[in-house]
């Protein structure tokens, strides 16, 4: 079985996508500590006249330090849905899949959301959804399993695939720094790590914004053709 474990992460770019695509099972880690500046609460589009910008849910400023993701709270009073929508206008005169992208994310935003976690793993079984794809995404928090303690940032994939039995672990390109290969082969698993070959489509811009989020993958592709990117990588 191959299992890929990240954490829930708002409107992805397309190489989280591949992780989920070409992995048998996987998990969204949310009871790991809430790091501020990261992409659990936002991500990148394009932005008028070229470049980008983010569209953000603001998250309430009562916790902690150890908060753990799970925990990490939207703040409500701010009109934050219109806000990105109004973001996303950009892409209404340019972009052929416009329509069906954002008819996905208003019935998303239908919802109310307390927690940004749950709001993510709908924005991800969303896309999904809308893709036609049928693929088992589960919430650590929720699967009831023990694992080890882990004493060291590359052990909660290891314990996690111990668990469940796992043979293989895929993982980004970016932990190849810290994985220890060594502790994976001594629990007959493998680890691997997928580097997504970012296709270049058509953003009816001058030059190509890399790696914006998927919403931005929609926006200009057929569902076919985002299936197809989504098979597109190198194994390290």
């Amino acid at each position: 079985m191959k299992v890929s474990i990240m954490q829930p992460y708002f409107l992805p770019y397309i190489g989280y996508f591949q992780l989920i695509y070409n992995t048998d099972q996987f998990i969204l880690l949310d009871t790991v500590q809430y790091i501020r500046h990261g992409w659990i609460e936002r991500n990148r589009i394009q932005k008028q006249g070229g470049g980008w910008i983010y569209i953000r849910v603001p998250i309430t400023k009562e916790f902690g330090r150890e908060t753990r993701i799970q925990n990490i709270r939207i703040d409500n009073t701010i009109n934050w849905k219109k806000t990105i929508l109004d973001q996303l206008q950009i892409y209404k005169r340019k972009a052929p899949y416009y329509e069906p992208t954002i008819s996905m994310l208003n019935k998303v935003f239908e919802n109310t959301y307390i927690n940004i976690s749950t709001l993510n793993i709908d924005c991800l079984n969303a896309v999904l959804n809308y893709l036609g794809l049928k693929k088992d995404i589960k919430i650590f928090s929720e699967m009831n399993i023990e694992i080890e303690e882990p004493k060291a940032p590359d052990e909660w994939a290891l314990n996690i695939c111990k668990a469940m039995g796992a043979d293989e672990y895929w993982n980004p390109p970016g932990g190849i720094s810290f994985f220890d290969r060594n502790k994976y082969m001594m629990n007959n698993i493998t680890l691997r790590f997928l580097k997504p070959i970012l296709a270049k489509y058509d953003q009816k811009n001058d030059g190509f914004q890399e790696g914006l989020s998927i919403i931005d993958v929609l926006m200009f592709n057929s569902k076919e053709t985002v299936i197809n990117y989504l098979g597109q990588f190198e194994v390290l």
